[in-house]
């Protein structure tokens, strides 16, 4: 029986591929034949990390015209092109902000049923399943799309990424041209500015990508220092409540919550942090939740995997300082 196509959308093709992306790979296998998408020209790195992930087919878009691809009705009619070329089954894309628009473009373009932030994948039967939690944490439903084409967009940490157990020896690449509609084209990207990771932590994963999720509040009292500390020995991301952002404390970009980021880390540790709806509504999907607050009786302890009691200019750099220590004993053996 021939595996169906299952189309996997590139971020950033032109550099490398990211996390979100290779779990993507590793979700698109389990279901078919994993095609590879790319809007940009892809780098040599990222065509041997395909390989790696068993991709044997790589489809380059090629934007006619001054239009920008980083405008989504472009890009959703690129993907519409491509869905036709390969006849897939399935697109997958990260949960960003951009892709979930192109992502629903896409879908009222092709007819085809749509999933945003699900964390799960796969076929039952002929149908495209996939689960999600919503209202804050307080539902969790499973969706099955019924339609010739599904469109989903993955929430980040779903799955560890794998390689595959054969790796891909060759890619076929296929170039195609894409001429956008007068619709696609009647907005005009002006400028686009890509932000650093928060705090001047140049060397952390993007908020919603991240395995690990470092989120401070108010009682940090403003001083972010060991947030950022023990996020950096984790090799994680900085987060932070409505109440640190309102105060100034730090960047929207940090916010995580309803009317922020919504993450699904592996490991998320909160610090600080009371616990509050709209705050649970953006993390409650983490894997492990630890919480570190003074208050014995913060509603956050309600629905940590594990809790400390304990004032966190304390608590947080002995953590840290801990695992420096195991890291570097790993180092000696």
């Amino acid at each position: 029986m021939t595996q169906p196509n299952v189309l996997v959308l590139l971020d950033t093709p032109e550099a490398e591929l990211r996390s979100a992306a290779k779990e993507l790979l590793t979700l698109a296998r389990g279901i078919g034949n994993p095609v590879a998408v790319a809007l940009a020209e892809p780098s040599e790195t990222t065509v041997e990390q395909l390989k790696e992930y068993g991709v044997a087919q790589l489809l380059v878009a090629h934007i006619q015209g001054e239009t920008s691809v980083h405008l989504s009705p472009v890009a959703a009619e690129a993907l519409a092109l491509a869905v036709e070329k390969i006849q897939a089954r399935a697109v997958l894309a990260s949960p960003t902000f951009e892709n979930k628009e192109i992502a629903a473009r896409l879908a009222y373009a092709i007819g085809a049923g749509l999933v945003i932030d699900t964390v799960t994948v796969g076929l039952e039967g002929s149908d495209f399943i996939g689960y999600k939690r919503v209202f804050a944490g307080a539902w969790d439903i499973d969706c099955k799309i019924t339609t010739p084409v599904a469109v989903a967009t993955v929430r980040a940490n779903a799955v560890v990424p794998t390689p595959a157990e054969t790796p891909a020896q060759t890619i076929v690449r296929e170039d195609y041209d894409v001429q956008p509609s007068e619709l696609a084209q009647s907005v005009v990207l002006v400028s686009r500015t890509e932000h650093p990771p928060i705090a001047g932590g140049t060397g952390r994963p993007k908020l919603a990508e991240a395995a690990y999720v470092v989120a401070g509040g108010r009682g940090t009292g403003g001083d972010f220092g060991p947030v950022e500390e023990l996020a950096d020995v984790l090799g994680g991301a900085v987060g932070a409540t409505r109440d640190a952002v309102d105060e100034g404390w730090i960047e929207h970009d940090a916010q995580i919550g309803q009317t922020g980021v919504t993450v699904a880390p592996r490991v998320y540790i909160g610090a600080g942090i009371s616990g509050a709806p709209h705050h649970r509504g953006g993390m409650q999907a983490s894997g492990v939740i630890i919480a570190v607050n003074s208050d014995a009786d913060a509603p956050i302890f309600e629905i940590s995997d594990f809790g400390v009691v304990g004032e966190l200019a304390d608590v947080l750099p002995q953590a840290a300082q801990a695992i420096r220590e195991y890291k570097a004993s790993q180092y000696d053996i």
